[in-house]
């Protein structure tokens, strides 16, 4: 299948924040529904649309990335009857590969990190990425102790006693097992067996003149079988369990993936048919082509294939980036594509002011879900795709938070074009693009009401000042009584106790809860206050970085203003925070240019006053300190370094300025280890580097 083009990102980072907001949001939604409820609203393909493009988004904007982020998330929170166990180990998710060339880029990407030779093989494990419940089976003494769901990647559901009904699952392991181990894999239910049990149930229904209940689907079944409060209902369910890892163990029966996996088989545990060590990315690809070509044919629902590298101490090495682990990789299969009817082109005003076009289809099913609006971006994109209301066009629900139109059936014919609108549809405002840009914005600012909403639901929202009970609701019927219309008047709303209270739906104790919460942030985060602005291009890590170097509000004003009259001593400084370029500098000047800000700004430190910024730091050698690395590094990557550094919770920087607390040279060390020596700055080898990280983790 030909890759589809991929949706454009979004414009700017103010753009990119909001999106990441809803994703975030939205992904936590389905999380909840198909690892806790059991009772997914999507499909897999359009989840992991989601993610990709949550992915792909942070990627762009890599300072956006936000405290309750999904790549740094793995399922959901365990709820309901079952006991909360921690997992000795934690079940860590998988990235996602949606074509060859990712594929490659994630064979390139473990290259690099452990500094292997251009001709050095990269041997990998494929095997059919199961749609099942996730499960892990801890065995002490070679008897099974303990059964755990997944739950959130911490801590699972203890399930032990459902699990021993399944016959797949074996009580004892033999004397040559370790005595701790851990079997990680599927809880599953076979698709011939998931018809059969949806008929019992339908019969039994029909028996007892009840409404039947049956299972959406054999991943469903599986999940609400082994997750009965009464494990004689599971006994009775046919499920079945494929082991494909394993976590906390004793001792480990091989040195690759491949030969633990064997010797896990050989004590009894069901593997895949089609697991197989691949010598390279062609071997595997052809292991995912064939695993394909077969999918309607296998016993079980698959959604991909499971790329592993083989080698254990390259895996140790490796090791984990957020909620997944660097040496292994899921290979997904194509979403799927519809046809359907576009009625008609609506716009939307964003926080930024930006519109948004948005097409209202005809519902058509997608993937198991129905769709009835898709996202057009821009006007470029509705230029390109050339659409109009009454087109046929065609869908798919991947790499986006709804679905894209990837072809207009309809182009072509002698309709006049979609007409992009040049005033605001909202307040009336002048609609423009600014130069070089695409997207068109309203010019009316706060005294539009669908920005004014807007921002200050970025204001008060969990990554700004984070005010419980602000939603939606309430901040719509504060703006509509005139209440608050700048984020300085909500501080204010005290004023008006009384009168809310003579409101419906409002008592005396949700009242001063409010007032509670509100009166809570009158000093608040200075990185926090900043981003809840919404000033462009300065996202969460951007506001950050800045008030570590200029320490309060105005100090930052001050140096902003100074930039942008031109001042080399003010322009020289922000040249000191890492990431922060010209769109950033030139943002904020523009920002405190426009008198409309400046009183908005002035209004609210009126009300507010966030204390200096302070950065919290671990008990560490290098915590909070700069360190560069330089010349060629022997043992390690320089991702790899990085990583550490990171870890450590030290800020690696590229060059070396007064600002550098720490170099770490290699052979080959030059200018870098020439200029620390004249600003005497600490230098120490790559031996020395390993003695810090060696006492760090000791």
């Amino acid at each position: 299948m030909v890759p589809l083009p991929a949706s454009p990102l979004p414009a700017t980072p103010d753009d990119a924040a909001a999106e990441l907001a809803r994703l975030a949001a939205q992904i936590a939604h389905h999380n909840t529904r198909y690892h806790t409820e059991d009772a997914p609203e999507i499909s897999d393909a359009d989840y992991d649309a989601l993610v990709r493009r949550n992915a792909a988004i942070e990627a762009a904007f890599p300072e956006l990335i936000r405290a309750d982020s999904p790549s740094r998330q793995v399922g959901a929170a365990p709820a309901g009857h079952l006991a909360k166990v921690p997992h000795a180990r934690a079940m860590l998710s998988l990235d996602n590969a949606f074509s060859d060339e990712d594929v490659a880029d994630f064979v390139a990407r473990v290259r690099r990190f452990l500094s292997l030779a251009a001709d050095e093989p990269v041997a990998l494990t494929a095997e059919p990425k199961i749609d099942g419940l996730s499960c892990s089976l801890r065995y002490e003494g070679r008897r099974l102790v303990r059964a755990l769901t997944r739950g959130d990647g911490a801590v699972g559901e203890d399930v032990t006693a459902n699990v021993r009904t399944i016959a797949d699952v074996p009580q004892q392991l033999p004397a040559d097992a370790p005595d701790v181990f851990e079997v990680r894999g599927e809880v599953y239910m076979a698709k011939d067996e998931f018809a059969a049990l949806n008929a019992r149930l339908l019969a039994e229904a029909t028996a007892a003149g009840k409404d039947p209940r049956q299972f959406a689907n054999p991943r469903n079944a599986a999940a609400g079988s082994l997750r009965q409060k009464d494990a004689a209902v599971t006994a009775a369910r046919p499920l079945r369990f494929l082991a494909h890892g394993w976590g906390e163990a004793s001792a480990v029966p091989g040195a690759t993936q491949d030969e633990v996996m064997a010797a896990i088989g050989g004590w009894g545990f069901p593997l895949s048919n089609d697991l197989q060590r691949c010598a390279g990315i062609e071997d595997a690809l052809a292991v995912y082509r064939r695993i394909e070509a077969g999918r309607a044919d296998l016993p079980f629902d698959i959604d991909g294939v499971v790329y592993k590298v083989d080698r254990l101490d390259w895996q140790a090495r490796l090791g984990t980036v957020g909620r997944a682990p660097r040496w292994a990789m899921a290979h997904k299969f194509p979403a799927e594509r519809a046809q359907t009817t576009l009625e008609r082109i609506d716009i939307q005003v964003g926080r930024t002011g930006k519109l948004t076009p948005v097409a209202r289809l005809h519902p058509v099913t997608v993937g198991g879900v129905v769709v009835t609006n898709a996202t057009l971006h821009n006007a470029d994109e509705i230029a390109r795709l050339g659409v109009r209301a009454g087109d046929r066009v065609v869908l798919q629900r991947a790499g986006d938070v709804i679905p894209q139109i990837v072809e207009n059936l309809s182009a072509g014919d002698d309709r006049p074009p979609f007409a992009f609108p040049t005033h605001c549809p909202v307040c009336g405002s002048e609609a423009v693009a600014e130069a070089g840009e695409v997207d068109v914005r309203c010019t009316g600012g706060l005294i539009c009401p669908a920005q004014r909403l807007e921002r200050l639901k970025h204001f008060v929202s969990r990554s700004a000042l984070d005010i419980d009970g602000l939603g939606e609701k309430t901040l719509v019927e504060l703006i509509e009584l005139g209440w608050l219309r700048e984020p300085a008047d909500l501080f204010r709303i005290r004023a008006h106790r009384e009168a809310l209270l003579a409101r419906e739906g409002w008592q005396a104790k949700s009242v001063d809860a409010l007032l509670a919460a509100i009166e809570a942030r009158r000093a608040p985060d200075a990185a926090r206050l900043l981003f809840g602005l919404g000033i462009r291009h300065v996202g969460q890590v951007t506001a950050r970085d800045l008030l570590k170097l200029f320490v309060d509000l105005p100090g930052l004003r001050a140096a902003a203003e100074g930039a942008a009259a031109g001042d080399p001593d003010a322009l020289a400084r922000f040249e000191l925070v890492e990431g922060v370029g010209p769109a950033v500098v030139g943002a904020l000047g523009h920002f405190f240019h426009e008198p409309h800000n400046v009183a908005v700004w002035d209004d609210l430190l009126t009300e507010v006053s966030p204390p200096p910024f302070v950065v919290e730091t671990r008990v560490s050698r290098v915590n909070g300190k700069t360190v560069v690395f330089t010349g060629t590094l022997e043992t390690m990557s320089r991702d790899e370094a990085k990583a550490q550094a990171e870890a450590l919770g030290a800020r690696v920087s590229g060059s070396v300025s007064a600002k550098t607390d720490l170099v770490v040279y290699g052979p080959g060390a030059g200018s870098k280890l020439k200029k620390a020596a004249e600003l005497a700055i600490e230098t120490i080898d790559e031996a020395g580097w390993a003695k810090i990280v060696a006492e760090a983790n000791s």
